[in-house]
């Protein structure tokens, strides 16, 4: 349980002699390696925090200056057993926590120091090994109680005995303990209204009766059935979360309720009226035996139409996800005519119709991906049919169209994933000796749709203006291959609108692509392609994210920090590409720009004679091995070649001088010319 600060103004914290922190009514002593409370803090602080600590016992005297307090905790602790009369000092305690202690060693200790607390509201006993039989003990006399919660102890059955005096408990806490029984544990709480009882090992729930209650979560026990009583009652119940459990048929809900979130997620949900192979289940009906002591009672249930007992008009979301659904009894919808949000992704469905008559006005979200989807269904012309719907997920399904004009009247579509389907856009290409085009999905008019995945539906080569009348601004086309084969004419009706492309996986390997129009983009994803260059045109660009990861880039432009993109850029994916470690200006450019960052840092590698190296951290050797790679070769050659040309000169000068008068004798006597010397 949450717990916050007993003043919300804020003021200056100051520092008290034992080394808490002050402010105002609040002394927080948290981790501050106390094995007592301090004595010395002022007398009217009202809120004492002490969690982290190494505090084994309170005792009588440890909250005698304290008058005040109306909050403690002292969560994380030692904390063996606390006094009997350590709280007569402060019988005006609201809150306490203390979770995360070693309670079960003296329980009994403990109780009778709680029972001086006549105003307490909220206690925490959460992880401290407490069986069911010490919780009983510990709240017998706090009948002021309004929340208490006892996670993560070693609960594991409950019976009528535990809660017994707690009249006016509102919530209660009971998950992560190893509940397998419940019987008639909360009868008595008739002001409870949250009840948490989740990841137990609950295995049913049968004659639910707490009309009371407002949120009940029972997700991640092991729950196959769920049966509400069998009453008219008005049940106050708004929340009923059954998630990741295992149930096999919808629950039994009650007939009258408030719930408006119906929570059924991972699961093994069917429907039985109708199976594949033709059969029809409509009249079977399944008998529980319930034995109470020396009674039995059998309750005979139909396997289906006992919902249609159950009031769901203000249901307003249901999450029925990750079941084996494949399809929908007739009239199912029709009992939620309040259904805004309809989760049925992960199920077995082959089918889905709209229709006008189903009350699906008020529906803003839908999910049906991942299912097995051939077609889906609606009225043509049928101006009522998901009227309000923003959101609309058909991803990965084996759809090849969608109905002509679906999209017609939904005047608030925003977002559409059809990624992971068989569709093609309209218009479509010409195909030579082809009179019917096959069949398409269009878009064209769609004027609020803004959100659109198009990724791993096989497109190819598309032409014309498929996105012609949008304001798309998000656009996936990753896992399409060859969808950008010639050029980004039949995307430049996005041009002005679109902000976030995905190019993920498209056998991308041209540089001539030509992205300068497209000045709205703030994210681009190039990751996964052949790219051996980089393209020029994204220099115009004002992106500030860019992915460029398992390309063949050996590097990066030296002046790319210069350009609009260089300046706007501030996230950049450059991992998996085979750089070369003689060639890294660039990468030693990036890391001085000021806001950039590189997520992938850590994975960029570079090539140096067959071995992958850190470009963070490349050793002495390669870097002189490259410094010499990297020269320039005329003037290398000339550095190499004028000592030998100096050596050369001078030795020609030393023979020289050295046969002068000689040479000088030979030459007269061939010419036979005196001279004078």
């Amino acid at each position: 349980l949450a717990v916050g600060w007993g003043s919300g103004a804020v003021a200056a914290w100051a520092t008290s002699p034992s080394s808490c922190e002050l402010v105002q009514s609040t002394a927080d002593c948290t981790g501050r390696w106390l094995s007592s409370i301090p004595g010395n803090l002022r007398g009217d602080t009202e809120e004492l925090l002490l969690d982290v600590n190494t505090i084994h016992v309170l005792g009588n005297a440890s909250l005698l200056s304290y008058h005040q307090l109306r909050h403690l905790s002292l969560t994380k602790n030692r904390l063996e057993f606390i006094e009997p009369g350590t709280f007569l000092s402060s019988q005006g305690l609201h809150v306490l926590s203390l979770a995360d202690n070693l309670l079960f060693k003296n329980y009994s200790l403990t109780a009778a120091a709680l029972s001086a607390l006549p105003a307490l509201r909220t206690l925490d006993l959460a992880g401290n090994r407490l069986t069911e039989n010490m919780v009983s003990v510990l709240v017998w006399n706090l009948s002021s109680l309004e929340s208490l919660s006892v996670a993560r102890n070693i609960i594991m059955r409950l019976d009528s005995s535990v809660f017994m005096n707690l009249t006016k408990l509102l919530e209660l806490n009971l998950e992560k303990n190893y509940i397998f029984e419940i019987d008639q544990a909360f009868e008595g709480l008739q002001r409870l209204q949250r009840l948490n009882v989740a990841y137990n090992y609950l295995p049913c729930v049968v004659e639910f009766g707490l009309t009371q209650l407002r949120v009940l979560n029972v997700s991640n026990n092991v729950i196959e059935w769920f049966l509400a009583l069998e009453t008219d009652d008005l049940f106050e119940l708004e929340v009923l979360d059954l998630s990741h459990n295992r149930l096999l048929f919808f629950p039994v809900l009650p007939r009258q309720s408030k719930l408006h979130s119906l929570l059924l997620k991972d699961n093994e949900m069917s429907f039985y009226q109708r199976l594949p192979n033709g059969t029809s289940l409509a009249d079977v009906t399944v008998q529980f035996l319930l034995i109470d002591g020396n009674s039995t009672n059998i309750t005979t249930v139909s396997l289906w139409d006992e919902i249609c007992h159950s009031n769901l008009s203000s249901l307003r979301l249901l999450d029925m996800s990750q079941n084996q659904v494949w399809y929908l009894p007739e009239g199912f919808l029709a009992q939620m005519p309040s259904l805004t949000h309809l989760k049925l992704n992960q199920n077995c469905l082959e089918t889905f119709h709209l229709s006008e008559g189903d009350p699906l006005a008020m529906l803003t979200e839908l999910d049906l991906s991942q299912n097995q989807l051939v077609e889906l269904g609606a009225e043509v012309d049928a101006r009522g049919v998901l009227p309000n719907l923003q959101l609309f997920n058909l991803s990965t399904n084996r759809l090849r169209a969608l109905p002509p004009g679906l999209f017609t009247y939904t005047r608030k579509i925003a977002t559409v994933d059809l990624s992971r389907n068989r569709v093609d856009l309209c218009p479509q290409s010409a195909v030579p000796g082809k009179v019917e085009s096959p069949p398409c999905v269009d878009l064209r008019g769609v004027e609020t749709l803004t959100h659109l995945s198009l990724a791993g539906c096989g497109l190819q080569g598309l032409g014309g203006h498929p996105f012609q009348g949008t304001s798309l601004m998000h656009l996936d086309l990753s896992d399409n291959h060859q969808v950008l084969s010639e050029d980004l004419e039949w995307l430049q009706d996005l041009a002005l609108t679109l902000q976030v492309l995905f190019l993920r996986n498209i056998s991308l390997s041209s540089t001539a692509m030509d992205f300068s129009a497209f000045n709205s983009l703030v994210r681009l994803d190039l990751s996964e392609n052949s790219l051996t260059i980089f393209p020029t045109s994204l220099g115009a660009l004002r992106l500030r994210s860019l992915d460029l990861r398992d390309n063949c880039l050996p590097s990066l432009p030296q002046d790319v920090v210069q350009t609009p993109l260089g300046k706007s850029l501030r996230e950049v994916y450059l991992s998996r590409n085979p750089y070369n470690c003689c060639t890294l200006g660039w990468w030693d450019t990036l890391q001085r720009v000021e806001g950039l960052h590189v997520p992938d840092g850590q994975e960029v590698t570079c090539s140096y004679a067959s071995h992958m190296l850190n470009p963070r951290a490349l050793p002495e050797p390669v870097l002189r091995s490259c410094r010499w790679q990297t020269a320039d070769l005329a003037l290398l050659y000339l550095v190499l070649a004028l000592p030998t040309c100096l050596t050369l000169l001078v030795a020609f000068v030393l023979i020289f001088l050295m046969l002068k008068q000689k040479l000088l004798k030979m030459v007269k006597s061939r010419c036979g010319v005196s001279s004078s010397y």
